[in-house]
């Protein structure tokens, strides 16, 4: 691994990954089978031996959350910025490239905690996967539906242990929620809106020209193994450290920075799965790679067994959201972001 070019192991993967038969496009699921009870190598009083991939950012919850395990080995191609974690942990080993990180340690690693920018996703938690390591992934799970469905099928093959870092989904409201709709207190749900106020600053800001202009790499940054499978271009402090989500090649938008927390009550509750038709509506389009900075998406469901079929609206900044039903009409919506459910009988 050593001596491979960076792109083509990523490509040489994922071509390993794809010869397999992948269906679907839901997230990988969760074994509840416990960790002792498929193959896994578990640490002396039952801790996980944890590697941490992006340890800065929102990859600082999760080294703080493998401090209460066992910590083995951090990764970050950003110094500056993972400073105060590389400080506090330095005799644990250290590395920027993550190849390098699973070449030297696989046999110590358990688990591999992945919260790295969303287009070096696949290729981190590919690569441990075929390793069998179990992984932890920060939403978005993938850059685009074809990773997704590769990681799940490469998860369900070696038989590991999934999780996606969408923080809502483990909380009361959530099971809360599922309960009720079960239950049949809000009815047959047909319709639902959710939305955001980003794309925005300071995640979101649309460049002043094209091309950026060149800039000289900060000595602490690996600027190559930053883009990772991405095409080579020049550095740019306009991509780092939050703005890159606006930037295709990098992120996906307010879709996949928010959606992933306001559309996964609708999918987790109603069994939406994939849509048979999808429309989308632009108050400006793309330029040069970066993101509309104003978008409308809405997704209509064909019907589940009894469930009837449902159109979902998602709204970006710019867009007017419409009210509930029974929403009064004076009180304004959560200017942040939200979703409901509309049924026959109650909105949710």
């Amino acid at each position: 691994m050593k001596n491979i070019n960076r792109r083509k192991f990523i490509q040489t993967t994922a071509l390993a990954a794809g010869a397999a038969s992948i269906t679907g496009c839901s997230t990988t699921a969760s074994p509840s089978t416990p960790i002792t009870h498929i193959n896994a190598t578990v640490s002396p009083g039952n801790k996980i031996n944890c590697a941490v991939v992006g340890i800065a950012g929102m990859g600082g919850y999760a080294t703080r959350s493998a401090d209460s395990q066992n910590l083995v080995a951090l990764c970050d191609v950003d110094q500056a910025r993972s400073a105060q974690y590389l400080k506090k942990h330095s005799t644990i080993p250290q590395f920027t490239d993550f190849r390098k990180m699973l070449d030297e340690h696989h046999s110590e690693i358990d688990a591999v905690l992945i919260s790295t920018p969303d287009h070096t996703h696949f290729p981190i938690a590919m690569a441990a996967i075929e390793m069998g390591k179990h992984v932890f992934v920060q939403k978005p799970l993938a850059h685009n539906v074809w990773q997704v469905r590769t990681l799940r099928e490469a998860a369900r093959r070696n038989k590991v242990i999934t999780q996606m870092g969408n923080q809502g989904h483990v909380m009361e409201g959530m099971h809360r929620m599922k309960e009720w709709t079960d239950a049949g207190i809000i009815g047959d749900v047909t319709e639902v809106v959710t939305w955001t106020n980003r794309p925005n600053a300071p995640w979101f800001v649309p460049p002043k020209e094209f091309p950026l202009p060149r800039e000289a790499v900060p000595e602490t940054l690996d600027w190559d193994l930053w883009q990772g499978p991405t095409a080579a271009r020049p550095y740019s402090s306009e991509y780092l450290p939050t703005t890159w989500r606006g930037w295709w090649n990098y992120g996906c938008g307010g879709l996949g920075d928010i959606g992933c927390h306001t559309f996964d009550g609708p999918f987790s509750i109603l069994d939406l799965g994939s849509p048979t038709r999808v429309e989308v509506e632009r108050k400006d389009p793309p330029c040069k790679g970066f993101i509309s900075m104003s978008s409308k998406t809405t997704y209509y469901f064909p019907a589940r067994g009894a469930k009837p079929p449902v159109k979902m609206t998602w709204y970006e900044r710019g867009f007017e959201v419409p009210k509930p039903n029974r929403w009064d009409a004076d009180k304004p919506l959560h200017g942040e972001g939200g979703m409901y459910m509309e049924g026959t009988k109650e909105t949710l």
